[in-house]
C-alpha cells in the first residue's frame, strides 16, 4: 500500500519532480507574460521588477497532478500531494483577489535636513517611504505644505482576503491533514486526538512562515529547497528511507522552479507557490515524524516571523516589513541577502545532522 522506493525509485522521482516544474514553470510563465498577470512591488527598491509574472505556483499544481497520476499506489506522496495541492488552491484564491486594486498608496521622500515623524516610522533625509497607516495619511498634507515631504509616486495594493478568511482555511488545510489518520505520533510522543491541533498549528505555522520569506528572488524557493534536501540527507543517516520520497518532491520542485526563479527572477511564484511549499514543508516534516530538524531546518524563516511580530506588537520598529526588506532598504543587495540567508539555513541544518549524529 506505500509502494516502498529502492534508491533508484526515489532518483526517478526527484528527475520527474524536476524537469516537470522546470517545463510547467516555462509553459506557465508563457501564459502568465501573454495574460500580463505581473507583479507590480510596493517596496522602492523593487519597483524595477515590475512586469514581472506572478502566481507561477500553478506550476506546482501540474507537477503535482502529475505525481498523483504516477505514484497513486503511494499512501505518504498521495497523502502529501493532495494537500499541497489542496493548499496551492487557496493560495491561488489569494492570487486571484490580489488581481483586484484596493488603493493607491503616495510614495514620498523626506526632502529636508532632519529625520521627520510619519505615522509610526522616523523617515531619515532622502529616505523613501510609503503613506501606508491612517495615522500617516492624516499627516501627509501638512508635511507636505511645509515642504518637508515631497510625493515622489503611487504604488497600487491589492485586495487581500480578511486575515479571518486566511486563518479558517488555514486551520482547514491542517483539518484535512489529521482527518487523514496518517500522524499519530511526533517527536516520538503518541498523542492520540491531540495530534489534530498540532498538525493545524504545523500547517499554519509553515504557511505563514514561507508566504512572508517568499520577497525576494529565489529566497523561498531557496530555503525550502536546502530544508527539503536537508532531511533527506538526515532521514538517510538516521535509517528512516521510507520518509524520503515527500521531502524528495518538495526539493525538485524547487531547484526546478530556481531555474527561472533565481536572482534575477523571471517569474515570481505567488501566495499560490508558497502555500504549496509551506503546506507540503509541513505535511512532509509531520508524515515522516522529524519535527526537532524540520523546525530548525526552517529557522530563517521562523525568525523573520517573530521579528515581524515583533514589529506589529510595536515592540521594534522596522521601516519595512518583513526584516529582508529592511536589510535592503539599508542597503545590503538582494543578491547578499538571499545568498546569507541561504548560507545561514544551510548552517543550521549542518548543525542539525551533525548533533543527530555525534550527540543524540
Amino acid at each position: 500500500m506505500c509502494g516502498k522506493m529502492n534508491n533508484g525509485d526515489m532518483l526517478i522521482l526527484f528527475l520527474i519532480t524536476l524537469f516537470g516544474a522546470i517545463i510547467c514553470t516555462y509553459c506557465i510563465r508563457r501564459i502568465l507574460l501573454n495574460a500580463r498577470i505581473a507583479d507590480n512591488p510596493i517596496v522602492s527598491e523593487h519597483r524595477h521588477k515590475s512586469g514581472t509574472p506572478t502566481m507561477g505556483g500553478i506550476a506546482f499544481l501540474f507537477v503535482i497532478l502529475l505525481i498523483i497520476a504516477i505514484y497513486y499506489n503511494n499512501t505518504p506522496i498521495l497523502i502529501m500531494s493532495y494537500i499541497m495541492l489542496a493548499g496551492g488552491i487557496v493560495g491561488l484564491l489569494d492570487d486571484l483577489i490580489g488581481l483586484k486594486v484596493k488603493e493607491i498608496q503616495k510614495v514620498v521622500v523626506n526632502c529636508c535636513d532632519e529625520v521627520i515623524t510619519l505615522g509610526r516610522l522616523d523617515v531619515e533625509p532622502n529616505e523613501e517611504v510609503r503613506v501606508a497607516t491612517p495615522k500617516a495619511k492624516k499627516e501627509i498634507d501638512k508635511l507636505v505644505e511645509e515642504g518637508k515631504v515631497e510625493i515622489i509616486g503611487e504604488v497600487p495594493i491589492k485586495t487581500e482576503p480578511g486575515e479571518l478568511e486566511k486563518i479558517v482555511f488555514q486551520i482547514l488545510l491542517g483539518v484535512l491533514l489529521g482527518l487523514t489518520g496518517v500522524i499519530t505520533t511526533i517527536g516520538g510522543f503518541n498523542l492520540g486526538i491531540l495530534a489534530f491541533p498540532v498538525v493545524i498549528i504545523a500547517i499554519l505555522g509553515c504557511i505563514n512562515c514561507v508566504n512572508l520569506i517568499d520577497g525576494m528572488d529565489g529566497l523561498a524557493a531557496g530555503i525550502v529547497g536546502i530544508a527539503s534536501f536537508a532531511c533527506c540527507c538526515y532521514l538517510y543517516l538516521c535509517g528512516n528511507m521510507a520518509g524520503m520520497p515527500v521531502f524528495i518532491i518538495l526539493t525538485g520542485l524547487c531547484l526546478g522552479f530556481l531555474v527561472f526563479n533565481k536572482y534575477p527572477a523571471s517569474i515570481f511564484m505567488g501566495d499560490t507557490g508558497s502555500f504549496v511549499l509551506g503546506t507540503g514543508y509541513a505535511a512532509a516534516v509531520l508524515i515522516s515524524d522529524i519535527p526537532y530538524f524540520g523546525v530548525l531546518a526552517l529557522g530563517v524563516p521562523i525568525a523573520s516571523v517573530v521579528v515581524s511580530l515583533l514589529h506589529r506588537a510595536n515592540i521594534i520598529k522596522l521601516p519595512v516589513e518583513p526584516l529582508h526588506h529592511t536589510l535592503n532598504h539599508y542597503g545590503m543587495s538582494e543578491r547578499k541577502i538571499v545568498l546569507s540567508y541561504w548560507g545561514v539555513t544551510v548552517l543550521l541544518c549542518v548543525i542539525g545532522i551533525l548533533a543527530q549524529l555525534y550527540i543524540f
